[in-house]
């Protein structure tokens, strides 16, 4: 497979109209649904008297597939420019600082649940009081927070495997056989050797492919542990719960996502 250009915006060819495309235009038009998403998801919660059981159930899960559709989509990508994906070009830089392995900690799903838990419970506590709870997740029951706290476990378990081998391949990078690579190609070049340099050149992009591919690996099952964390969330709440789930979490997105576009604009504005 051929390497793209490292201007970290990774391009794929779509086989139906044989236009190239970049994730950062996917991820903009996926933003674009996000939102439209949001509103229904605010209009539903706040209709909820209205809105039957089996409605609810069909936005949670459009939601849903629309968080698939963007996992599908970066794995297409990210087996043609893994480096693209680990260093986004269309996020912020305010967000970059915050990634893990090319996207969002799978326990922040919990932090995220439990302070928007937090902040509906001390919403209707007068409510609750009387034995008039909403059915948000303000009101989540014994054996909802006990599966959530096993889950939480759980995840952050794989996440501790995962980061623990991130590590040890990074370190690699440093190993007996790229030190003894990049040192005799370092000795041609001091010589001026340009013949030596190209022969070793196959070396050269073997042994970075090499490093690539377990970029790759390690990004597929970062971000399956990220997409099952949310699906098992989504499965543990109810249809309301997971709407005012998803509202939050895209809530938080989208707001991050736009403060730090701003705070790039003013670090670009001249003096």
């Amino acid at each position: 497979m051929s390497v793209l250009p490292s201007s970290g915006s990774a391009t794929y060819m779509d086989s139906g109209n044989q236009n190239p495309d970049t994730f950062n235009n996917f991820f903009e038009r996926w933003l674009v649904e996000q939102n439209q998403h949001l509103r229904e998801l605010v209009a539903a919660s706040r209709q909820q008297s209205s809105v039957d059981e089996q409605s609810l159930r069909c936005l949670v899960q459009r939601v849903l597939d629309h968080y698939e559709h963007y996992y599908k989509a970066k794995a297409k990508w990210g087996k043609q420019d893994v480096l693209a994906m680990l260093s986004p070009s269309w996020i912020s830089k305010f967000e970059d600082a915050f990634l893990w392995i090319g996207g969002w900690r799978p326990s922040m799903a919990f932090h995220l649940l439990y302070s928007k838990s937090g902040m509906q419970l001390e919403d209707q506590l007068d409510e609750l009081i009387r034995g008039m709870g909403r059915g948000d997740l303000g009101d989540l029951s014994p054996t909802q927070l006990s599966r959530i706290n096993e889950l939480q476990t759980k995840t952050i378990r794989e996440e501790k495997e995962i980061s623990e081998k991130m590590a040890k391949h990074q370190e690699s990078v440093a190993d007996s056989s790229m030190v003894e690579l990049s040192h005799l190609v370092s000795e041609m070049m001091r010589k001026g050797d340009e013949d030596g340099v190209d022969v070793e050149k196959d070396k050269v992009e073997s042994a970075m492919e090499s490093k690539e591919e377990g970029l790759k690996e390690i990004l597929l099952r970062a971000d399956d542990l990220r997409f099952r964390t949310l699906k098992t969330v989504i499965h543990i709440l109810n249809p309301i719960q997971s709407v005012h789930f998803f509202i939050a979490a895209a809530e938080l997105h989208l707001r991050i996502h736009e403060w730090g576009k701003r705070i790039d604009h003013k670090h670009h504005q001249p003096s």
